[in-house]
């Protein structure tokens, strides 16, 4: 597909019901960064009664651990982290009201469940393209787990980045439904 369309953070679920994976978005708006000690750290506070650092409902995580920032610079290089390895976290945040998760790589069939059960949608970023993406942040502060160095959770605000989507609201794959394109039978 050759669509591009953009979306707004926070998002509107009836906006990520329209989405089809395979499609291009450009996403513009607040996201948060965490990867796996911040989702570790956020279960264990959810599992403890704690309230998140964040208000995830219909908020996006992008799973990345930014470097320093250059003089100048608002964000060093961020590119997508391998997703799988928020597996095991991940269905607890849909459930709690997250509606995207950007990172790279497949997902595990219960985050998939996870994603059609919240209709929440899975963005696709471009794996070494880090010092790219920064581009597209024009504002970045530290929001909690100072301790955990990049891997603190971050708010963004980010301006058309440009991303696809690899699993849609129904469950639809890009990552079983691309090769299958191309299969010769």
């Amino acid at each position: 597909m050759n669509t591009q369309k953009t979306i707004q953070t926070p998002v509107i679920e009836k906006q990520l019901e329209e989405l089809v994976a395979g499609e291009m978005v450009q996403l513009s708006g607040i996201i948060y960064t965490a990867r796996d000690a911040a989702h570790k750290r956020m279960i264990q506070q959810l599992q403890e009664g704690k309230p998140l650092p964040i208000d995830i409902v219909n908020q996006s995580i992008f799973y990345v651990g930014p470097s320093p920032a250059k003089p100048g610079r608002v964000i060093g290089a961020c590119g997508p982290t391998t997703s799988s390895r928020m597996d095991s976290y991940a269905p607890i945040l849909l459930d709690k009201g997250l509606k995207i998760m950007i990172g790279k790589g497949p997902r595990s069939p219960e985050v998939i469940a996870a994603i059609k059960r919240n209709k929440a949608v899975y963005l696709a970023g471009i794996g070494g393209a880090a010092a790219l993406m920064f581009q597209c942040v024009r504002k970045a502060e530290v929001i909690d787990y100072h301790d955990l160095g990049t891997e603190a959770i971050h708010r963004l605000e980010v301006v058309n980045m440009p991303l696809i989507v690899a699993i849609d609201t129904k469950g639809n794959n890009l990552f079983e439904l691309g090769p299958k394109k191309y299969k010769i039978i």
